[in-house]
């Protein structure tokens, strides 16, 4: 079967109930993919494939793995599952993420292929071959060599958004040592702790960032933070603001003196690495306590990051692929560093805020770098949708042929938006549900998928998703739950760092009857099966009964033309449970007023029902949001009940 009505005939006796067994009808809030994304997609029989996959996920990983990297030796099981819920992928498998992102490019025609090209906040701009880039990473790996950093050593990079970045990142994973990579900006204590928990000798940093025009002094802030983890004996140091630094002899040392040096050899052979090896440790935050320092590994990365961009954004050899987010977030990291290279592609970063110096800057670096896809987050969406429709409109967006979103479920409005002001009514949008423990993209539709507004669509091939209660039980159509994964997958993180016992507790303890992974997210499937992420169980209120999603009223509220962006909290009520407080950012030009606030909630109850009316409303200038762009909204109820506020190391201000 070829084309999407093939596609929709319903499959006998589907094994799952992931899989919904037709495609939904045409309805009024239904965008069909266009027949050019049919004709033209990598896998046109998408709906097939996920059947097949579900019907036996060992055989389709296998596939998958043979088909997007290389492996120096091949692994002699696909899954092992004996020691649940720790399982492990490509058993027995050698291989290695830096030489399957660029050394075997290098030794193909893709040598002289543009592999990342990169604009910084002042315009600056610099464009890296693989060749090129390879031999950067060649020549930092050796550095890092000399300073002794050795296999499965842990080495913290604190920078900004700059291509020594990347360079660093897969420096590290080509000799065999594990990155842990904290966001450019974080205070010295958040950094300090995750030096600590990462037991990092080294450090990777800057001597500042630039960020709306103003510098972010990140040596000031690291030099901080090694005071308090004194286990740190060396520090690199990578010129981008050129501010003048305090440099400690004998541990802090340029990088661009190390590199000038004959130990930064061109060549360096890529470290074989088994399938199981730690590549990589992300540190998340939690609501209490300290963050989680969440492991992926080697080989079932890779596989499933590199899959996923390959099917869900249908990446084509000639496209200029820009994930605009951070390489410090898992975002970042999966589709910015690691998936475009595997697949050999050409990517684009860019060091700066969406809307600075103005709010066309991402309309402006579509049109001049002929950008194809564009994958962002919805918080970004309302930020440039609230500067209205002419700061698009001036600008040349035909190159772009798919739009993604990423971070938090967007709002059916900003998604209407987004389709038809930057996607010009013909561009599918790639709404991608997944977590930084996920490894990759989990619940998202394809281009050949029909999409609804909100929805983050189907599960991913292979990816057995369900919406359950408490007691395990499928809910009905329509019905809020739990989002549960009842079977593993080759990008889950395999632990977390230095305490298994909280990653089973965290993720696995809640359904450990059925040894499914709950997200601690909230979702809802309609009748055709789409799934529609609610936000995390925190974000649920119960008001006299009955539970509502702070997505759903957040939705509403900026349905309302005078809203960019809201948050819902639930304050306890004697009477009810809770009452719900919502907090409104208001367009540019507009004023907050009592009027306003009153026609606010009269909106809310025309768009949800009385039961979802705010019982107050506040306008704000802006809301607490971490550093990746969710908002922090347990800070804000912390705030108006007076309570501890937590851990806010990724809070963004």
């Amino acid at each position: 079967m070829s084309d999407q009505s093939a596609n929709s005939q319903a499959i006998e006796g589907a094994p799952h109930s992931g899989v919904p067994d037709n495609l939904p009808a045409a309805e009024s809030d239904l965008y069909q993919p266009p027949q050019s994304a049919i004709a033209n997609a990598n896998v046109a029989n998408y709906l097939d494939l996920r059947h097949e996959a579900l019907a036996d996920i060992e055989a389709y990983w296998d596939a998958r793995a043979r088909e997007v990297i290389d492996w120096f030796e091949p692994y002699e099981k696909v899954l092992d599952a004996s020691g649940a819920p720790f399982f492990k992928w490509f058993v027995g498998g050698k291989t290695n993420i830096a030489y399957n992102a660029l050394d075997r490019h290098v030794k193909m025609w893709r040598k002289n292929k543009l592999a990342l090209i990169w604009e910084a906040e002042d315009g600056e701009r610099r464009t890296y071959s693989y060749y090129q880039l390879w031999q950067e990473v060649n020549k930092f790996a050796n550095v890092l060599k000399s300073m002794g950093v050795q296999k499965g050593d842990t080495v913290t990079i604190y920078m900004g958004r700059i291509p020594e970045l990347a360079i660093a990142m897969l420096a590290v994973t080509k000799i065999g040592a594990v990155h842990s990579v904290v966001y450019g900006g974080f205070s010295e204590q958040a950094l300090a702790s995750r030096i600590e928990d990462a037991q990092s000798k080294l450090l990777i940093t800057c001597d500042g960032a630039w960020l709306r025009g103003k510098t972010v002094n990140l040596k000031d802030i690291a030099d901080e933070a090694v005071k308090r983890s004194p286990i740190v004996h060396t520090v690199i140091v990578c010129q981008r603001t050129m501010q003048e630094v305090q440099m400690t002899q004998a541990r802090d040392y340029w990088w661009h003196e190390l590199m000038a040096l004959p130990i930064a050899s061109p060549v360096c052979p890529s470290e074989p690495m088994d399938a199981e090896d730690p590549l990589f440790i992300l540190y998340t935050s939690g609501t209490t306590g300290r963050p989680k320092g969440v492991l992926h590994t080697c080989g079932g990365y890779q596989v499933y990051t590199a899959t996923t961009l390959k099917y869900v954004f249908d990446l084509k050899e000639d496209d200029c692929w820009w994930c605009a987010a951070d390489p410090g977030w898992i975002t970042g990291h999966s589709y910015i560093v690691y998936a475009p290279l595997i697949l050999g592609a050409t990517g684009f970063m860019y060091e700066g805020a969406p809307d600075y110096p103005y709010p066309n800057r991402y309309w402006k670096l579509v049109e001049e770098y002929s950008i194809t896809i564009l994958y962002t987050a919805p918080t970004a969406i309302r930020g440039l949708m609230r500067f209205g429709d002419a700061w698009a409109e001036r600008h040349d967006l035909s190159s772009l042929r798919l739009l993604g979103s990423v971070g938090e479920p967007i709002n059916p409005e900003a998604w209407r938006w987004y389709h038809r002001v930057i996607g010009q009514e013909r561009c599918p949008i790639m709404d991608t549900w997944w977590q930084t423990e996920t490894g990759g993209c989990m619940i998202t539709p394809t281009p050949v998928i029909p999409l609804k507004p909100g929805s983050a669509t189907l599960p991913f091939t292979g990816i057995d998703a369900a919406v359950v209660r408490e007691d395990g039980s499928t809910c009905e159509p329509n019905e809020d739950g739990y989002l549960v994964i009842k079977r593993p997958w080759p990008g889950m993180a395999r632990t977390v760092w230095g305490d298994p016992d909280r990653y089973v507790e965290q993720y696995w303890s809640e359904f450990a009857k059925q040894g499914w992974y709950f997200t601690g997210d909230s979702a809802r499937r309609d009748a055709d099966g789409y799934f529609w992420i609610i936000g995390r169980m925190d974000d649920v209120i119960k008001v006299s009964g009955y539970r509502l999603g702070t997505a759903e009223i957040e939705s509403a509220l900026v349905s309302h033309p005078d809203v960019a962006e809201s948050a819902c909290i639930g304050i306890p009520d004697e009477l009810r449970g809770n009452v719900i407080h919502a907090f409104c950012m208001l367009n540019a030009g507009v004023t907050g007023s009592p009027d306003l606030a009153d026609t606010l909630k009269l909106h809310v109850r025309h768009e949800v029902g009385p039961i979802a009316v705010p019982a107050e409303l506040s306008f704000v200038d802006s809301l607490p949001k971490t550093r990746s762009g969710k908002i922090m909204r347990r800070l804000l109820k912390a705030q108006v009940q007076g309570l501890p506020i937590g851990d806010v190391s990724t809070l963004a201000e």
